[in-house]
């Protein structure tokens, strides 16, 4: 299993995001972590446009995007965009994609959020012709008509990996993408539910063995900071009572909410939650540093612990 973190644009003015998120990728890759994860958070920093950023300060890691929603933009501009950053990372770019979910698409942006999983199946034709280019792209379906002359080709294989929650989206994510991003989802969960139908689309289809790409919120810390480091992945992270696609996920294993997905403990118990995800069929791992503590210096330290474990460990889960 592969071991990757995540890493996001977090508080502050922007031009403190920036600094935060080029100071953690540059830790990122000293410390040998296989790849970073950028989530594309509503409110916040392009996600994109961080991994072309941080492409200009490494030269191994694998950035991905985790994930981009598909209704806001067009697929070639999309592709377009994604040619480019593949291109300015040297080939490092996975692009994770998804629906999103409908207080997204629906509530912020004032878009339809219907038939979601036929939309990204439509959307992803067209990605998929894009990235065999350079050349015309032309591809009818119920959702787009398009003939788009492209000059960009990709720099390297491009992986597409598509956030799929249900049967039908882990079908898809099998048959037409390179692999999914997982969130809310368990050992139970990854092993019951999500491997056993993407491998089989993945086969079926005559495509290489899909990625499992499973966040998970990590916090190193004593036995009795336990329950305060899920009280917090609760309080910052919970996103499932206002998602149905999550609560879904959730029903599959045997987590009630993100705290009891939350890797928390010393690092024996860190090392065994991992191993059993690794058991389930995870193929990379996207750490979420979950830091607790009273104040900011607390929070700092809390931080620096966790990650120097998670580069301690990584080299024993590959």
């Amino acid at each position: 299993m592969r071991v990757g973190v995540m890493i996001g644009p977090e508080r502050g003015d922007s031009t403190r995001k920036v600094t935060r998120m080029l100071a953690d990728i540059d830790w990122a890759e000293t410390a040998g972590l296989d790849s970073a994860w950028i989530p594309q958070i509503p409110s916040d920093f392009d996600a994109l446009l961080a991994v072309a950023l941080m492409g200009t300060r490494t030269g191994r890691i694998e950035l991905g995007t985790a994930v981009v929603p598909l209704q806001a933009q067009h697929p070639i501009a999309l592709a377009r965009q994604a040619l480019s950053v593949h291109a300015a990372t040297g080939g490092r770019l996975a692009l994770g994609v998804g629906p999103s979910h409908h207080w997204i698409v629906d509530d912020m942006l004032g878009l339809p959020y219907r038939r979601p999983a036929a939309y990204t199946r439509d959307y992803l034709e067209v990605l998929n012709a894009a990235f065999t280019g350079p050349g015309a792209v032309d591809v009818e379906n119920d959702t787009f008509t398009v003939h788009n002359p492209l000059d960009l080709g990709p720099v390297a294989p491009l992986p597409v990996l598509v956030a799929a929650l249900g049967p039908v989206m882990l079908t898809l994510a099998g048959e037409r993408a390179d692999g999914t991003v997982l969130w809310m989802a368990d050992e139970r969960a990854v092993a019951e539910h999500v491997v056993p139908r993407i491998t089989k689309a993945a086969d079926s289809a005559g495509r290489r063995a899909p990625r499992v790409v499973a966040g998970v919120p990590v916090c190193l810390c004593g036995a009795a900071e336990v329950d305060t480091a899920r009280e917090r992945a609760n309080r910052i992270l919970g996103e499932a009572e206002v998602s149905p696609n999550y609560q879904r996920l959730l029903g599959y294993g045997d987590a009630r909410d993100v705290g009891d997905i939350c890797a928390a403990g010393d690092e024996d118990a860190i090392a065994a939650r991992f191993r059993r995800f690794a058991d389930a069929g995870v193929t990379d791992l996207s750490v979420r540093l979950l830091p607790i503590g009273d104040n900011r210096d607390e929070l700092v330290a809390s931080k620096r612990r966790t990650r120097e474990m998670i580069a301690a460990l990584a080299p024993q889960l590959r």
